[in-house]
């Protein structure tokens, strides 16, 4: 893995920040989070992310946000009971898709970086993001 930019390390670069808690059964034999475990610690404060962005609650009705694609790069071992602080951004918007950004971070030191692909959805198909959503998720922006 080719060290990251340094400024996406930084969860100031980030313009959303949950904490997101860790449980007995994310350890893995290796008495550290498990990576699928952090990959469901990224989902829940994606989830998080779209409501408290107001995301969620602008997208007309029947539209979905489905990911595509998630790539993460693991850069230190997470532990079980410290919660785990999850700094999130928008990193692009396309036509029919948003890929965002995830800084994990435990103790304030780096744990992970995570980017999603998703893309927008209406009735089952994927669709031009309505120009509603464009301004409002462009305040999320971490570029």
């Amino acid at each position: 893995m080719a060290k990251p930019d340094p400024a996406l390390l930084d969860p100031a670069h980030y313009p959303h920040h949950v904490e997101v808690s860790t449980r007995y059964a994310d350890m893995d034999p290796n008495n550290h989070i498990n990576n699928v475990a952090l990959a469901a610690i990224i989902e829940d404060s994606r989830v998080r992310f779209y409501i408290e962005s107001g995301h969620a609650a602008a997208m007309p009705k029947g539209a979905q946000i489905m990911i595509v694609n998630l790539n993460i790069d693991y850069l230190a071992q997470a532990h079980y009971p410290l919660p785990v602080d999850v700094h999130s951004g928008i990193a692009e918007i396309g036509n029919r898709s948003l890929v965002l950004r995830h800084l994990l971070t435990q103790n304030g030191q780096p744990v992970g970086l995570a980017q999603a692909t998703t893309v927008f959805v209406l009735d089952g198909k994927a669709s031009v993001l309505p120009d509603n959503l464009r301004p409002l998720l462009a305040q999320w922006s971490c570029q």
